[in-house]
């Protein structure tokens, strides 16, 4: 039902009588203005909502730009865990030798 509304205008979604959330219908974000577009696609991204992939398309730049882009806010592209870690010391001692 909340997908439906959203393709009329963004829908808040309530928690506890408080605003938590707001849903807003990807086509509706082409009327955006393209700052409102590239902020949009980078905080989804950064909060991992959404695909780097899909964060490029809301933002409508170029995938090189986008990475420009969200490192100039200090976001990180890949996050490291205990599996990239580990490939991150391999691939350096790789490159070193």
């Amino acid at each position: 039902m909340a997908l439906q509304h959203a393709k009329q205008g963004p829908v808040v979604v309530l928690k506890d009588d408080q605003p938590d959330a707001l849903l807003v219908n990807f086509e509706a974000l082409e009327s955006l203005a393209a700052d409102a577009r590239e902020a949009f696609a980078a905080d989804l991204y950064r909060a991992r909502c959404v695909s780097l992939g899909k964060a490029v398309e809301v933002s409508s730049m170029s995938t090189s730009a986008f990475l420009e882009h969200i490192g100039s806010l200090g976001v990180e592209v890949a996050q490291l865990d205990e599996t990239t870690a580990g490939e991150t010391q391999d691939a350096s001692r790789w490159l070193s030798s």
